[in-house]
């Protein structure tokens, strides 16, 4: 029997801008402008108007079990159905949370609640090389290194190359009971 989960995921809502929002700003100095994430109520609010529950984007915060304190933000972005049943993460730590295992645990989750709720076949990260953190974050969860895009994405004014990292539900062994409806048959 494993370890018991320190965390849990939950959806975020309107409820966490006041918290979220001091979380960002504790920690702009961990991710700076790697991962621009809202930092005023109005931003927050638009930032919330992104998700629509597993349809083409999912939000999620990743709380201590035992206070509900959240510790870390994921965003499943870009959910394509059809032949591809694909999405592309976005995450962050927050301090003074970040370094003590919460974001593996809580990708873990994530991995589950992609793979067997949300019927996904494939997750990618797309990660600057120098987020040495990020990468062996993904590489403990069994990610696989599929290249490096130069140009790949827009951050703190520039096109950034990232390294592409994926993981399949096959890979991870959370193979839906049944495909999501949108796969084809054939």
């Amino acid at each position: 029997m494993g370890r018991p989960q320190r965390v849990t995921l939950r959806r975020i809502t309107s409820l966490d801008q006041d918290e979220f929002l001091e979380r960002v700003h504790a920690s702009t100095d961990l991710f700076g402008p790697r991962m621009p994430l809202p930092a005023t109520p109005e931003a927050f609010q638009a930032f919330l108007g992104r998700f629509d529950e597993g349809q083409s984007a999912d939000g999620l915060l990743i709380c201590l079990r035992d206070t509900d304190v959240i510790v870390g933000n994921v965003n499943i972005n870009s959910i394509i159905r059809g032949r591809f049943q694909s999405a592309s993460l976005g995450y962050a730590a927050f301090e003074p949370y970040a370094g003590r295992g919460y974001m593996s645990e809580g990708l873990g989750l994530v991995l589950r609640h992609a793979f067997e709720e949300l019927r996904l076949h494939r997750l990618e990260a797309q990660i600057q090389p120098d987020n040495q953190a990020s990468i062996k974050l993904v590489q403990r969860l069994g990610f696989r290194n599929e290249g490096y895009s130069p140009d790949l994405l827009f951050i703190d004014g520039a096109w950034r190359g990232h390294e592409r990292w994926a993981v399949t539900n096959d890979m991870a062994g959370l193979v839906p009971d049944a495909p999501h409806p949108t796969l084809p048959a054939h």
